[in-house]
């Protein structure tokens, strides 16, 4: 069951289409930045875009940042929208549970196709961006003086260090969007309707992000699945600064926890009528 989700995402025309419009506003920004050789002050806009003018080889982790507050969690959220909800929508899904398919193993194989789509994004996304980070904006020597250094503390970070770290930004992306795909998985198994299920996931993520801004909610804001998407910021300072990105590892995973607990306990109890 796994392998025929894996094969159906790679061979779907709208798995590559999608990937490509989540890869579409990365690639806007780059030109942008080579053709008018602007970008904004230090501090501002999303992180590692004011130095990736003098070093290319960290636009792939300022394209993570462009697309990880809304793109990549919008694609996240239909795709895991549909997996449950659509089947039963096209009536695919009783047949499938006919099959000698345990209801664990097709919710088990839905979400390995889920966080496939996952890591292929991130990678397309990260691969583009350093092959125009390169081509467009240049590449220059990671020294201590160079303007565009790649530590956010202004030290210097040797070539392994670079690649270890944007590996791990990498990852912790994916770990982000698996909260999302488990929130998403949980309501597909609530509803017939993918879109439903996605505006359910996406009502989240749209509450999460605007309680941020809410003085008021700062009792609410250290459990709120957006709060530390964007820690991975701290894997590039010396030395890195491991206490957001310990709290966000531990709330991506409780959230994993509850979500997936709480799809699997519903759709191990599902009546599937039709």
């Amino acid at each position: 069951m796994i392998r025929v989700e894996l094969v159906s995402l790679l061979r779907s025309r709208r798995t590559w289409a999608t990937i490509a419009l989540v890869d579409a506003l990365p690639v806007i920004v780059a030109v942008l930045l080579a053709v008018t050789d602007l970008g904004p002050r230090p501090g501002t806009g999303p992180a590692f875009l004011s130095a990736v003018l003098t070093d290319g080889t960290l636009y792939p982790l300022a394209a993570l940042a462009i697309v990880l507050p809304l793109f990549l969690p919008i694609a996240v959220a239909v795709f895991a929208g549909e997996a449950i909800a659509g089947e039963a929508q096209q009536g695919t899904l009783r047949y499938l549970l006919l099959r000698p398919v345990g209801r664990t193993h097709l919710l088990i194989a839905k979400l390995v196709g889920v966080m496939a789509f996952v890591v292929l994004t991130v990678l397309v996304v990260a691969a583009t961006a350093y092959l125009l980070g390169i081509g467009l904006l240049g590449h220059q020597s990671v020294t201590a003086s160079a303007p565009g250094t790649a530590s956010v503390s202004g030290t210097s970070l040797s070539t392994p260090e670079l690649v270890a770290r944007t590996f791990a930004a990498l990852g912790y992306a994916m770990l982000c969007m698996l909260g999302v795909a488990s929130v998403a998985l949980f309501a597909s198994t609530l509803v017939r309707s993918p879109l439903a299920a996605a505006m359910g996931a996406l009502a989240l993520l749209v509450g999460s992000t605007l309680l941020l801004t809410l003085d008021a909610a700062d009792p609410l804001k250290p459990y709120l699945l957006t709060r530390y998407w964007l820690a991975f910021v701290d894997l590039f300072r010396d030395p890195i600064l491991w206490h957001d990105l310990v709290r966000g590892v531990l709330l991506q995973l409780g959230y994993v926890v509850v979500f997936l607990g709480a799809a699997w306990a519903n759709f191990a109890t599902k009546d599937i009528s039709d």
